[in-house]
């Protein structure tokens, strides 16, 4: 009888008992043989395909997303979430924060964009989700245009022909308010809608968004005066002259850039002088607002993730279109509405989410 040891490659001498068999040459003996040989390829089997398996994790598509704004900011964190749901299992997911919301300036914005081109060039990330506005302006069309390295673009406010898309590497969607929508619920409320303020932080994207709501009001033959602040204070001097000036509605478009915001001074604020018809297009703006039809965020991670893992999957950039959001919510605060004595139609009313302040 000759003893015989088979060893898996690279398995510790502790398991060798797991491969030893017999093999004796005396007749009736082919069945042990035949049994260990089967054990013996089990266990490589399996052992095989633990390595595949850390191959794959080890190895798996490493996906990027690349916020131009800070984490808490609450729109982007939704963006966010939806891009987490739909990558989940799929992809190994990083994120970076280019904080351009709570900083300012074209210096800072060039050096954040810059810090961003070399994270991503030290990390190598198979694609880039990028979301908002100077993730766009600052980073991708400088440093990456027409590069070999995918973008998935989201957020960006109503256009993107100031960054000359579509590149051959990049595609994504574009973020539009329901602004004609809201006008239509105005003017079922206040008849006739002649004059509106639109009240919100100074900053880029609001100046942008407010372009778009002047440009389309005034052809409804509605002048709107666009008012921007940078603190609370200015916030609550705005909203209570606004009141009184002879406006037929107030759209409170966001307080995202107002770094000194506080919620409970806003609400107070709103809770004593709301007489004016106060709309706007931000679920978390709702506390202050009197009626709201708002984007969803997770539609815009939700799309931007799936087109990643299409790309991922060998699909081109170039050959996916650049689409536009398609869905919609409405929020109504009961609270303001009594205290100003303001009327919403009843089917608004039945099928409006409620909130407070």
């Amino acid at each position: 009888m000759k003893l015989n040891v088979l060893k898996a490659r690279g398995a510790p001498d502790s398991r060798v008992n797991d491969f030893l068999y017999l093999y004796d040459e005396q007749p009736g003996s082919r069945s042990l043989i035949a049994t260990n040989v089967a054990v013996l390829k089990l266990a490589t089997c399996m052992l095989l395909g633990a390595a595949l398996l850390f191959h794959n994790v080890a190895f798996a598509d490493k996906c990027l997303y690349v916020s131009s704004y800070h984490n808490g900011y609450e729109w982007n964190d939704g963006i966010e979430r939806g891009i987490e749901t739909a990558l989940s299992g799929k992809c190994e997911l990083d994120k970076y924060y280019m904080d351009t919301k709570r900083n300012k300036g074209e210096a800072f914005y060039k050096k954040s964009a810059l810090a961003t081109k070399e994270y991503i060039e030290a990390n190598k990330p198979d694609i880039v989700i990028a979301c908002d506005d100077n993730a766009s302006k600052y980073l991708i069309k400088p440093y990456f245009k027409d590069g070999s390295l995918p973008f998935v673009f989201c957020g960006i406010n109503w256009t993107s022909e100031p960054y000359g898309y579509p590149y051959k590497n990049v595609t994504g969607i574009i973020e539009v308010a329901p602004i004609r929508p809201l006008l239509k619920e105005i003017n079922g409320v206040v008849e006739p809608v002649k004059k509106g303020v639109y009240l919100s932080a100074d900053v880029l994207t609001e100046h942008k968004d407010y372009q778009r709501y002047r440009d389309i009001y005034i052809k409804e033959g509605v002048e709107l005066r666009g008012v921007f602040v940078k603190t609370m204070a200015d916030w609550k001097k705005e909203f209570i002259a606004a009141q009184s000036d002879g406006v037929d509605f107030i759209v409170l478009n966001n307080n995202s850039g107002i770094n000194d915001w506080n919620d409970e001074e806003g609400k107070q604020t709103v809770l004593e002088h709301s007489q004016v018809f106060s709309v706007t297009n931000y679920d978390w703006m709702m506390p202050y607002s009197m009626f709201a039809m708002t984007k969803l965020p997770e539609e815009q991670g939700e799309w931007a993730a799936q087109v990643a893992l299409t790309i991922l999957d060998g699909k081109q950039p170039s050959n996916i279109p650049i689409v536009v959001n398609r869905r919609w919510n409405i929020f109504v605060n009961p609270a303001l509405l009594e205290k100003s004595g303001i009327k919403l139609p009843s089917h608004i009313m039945h099928k409006a989410i409620k909130t407070g302040p």
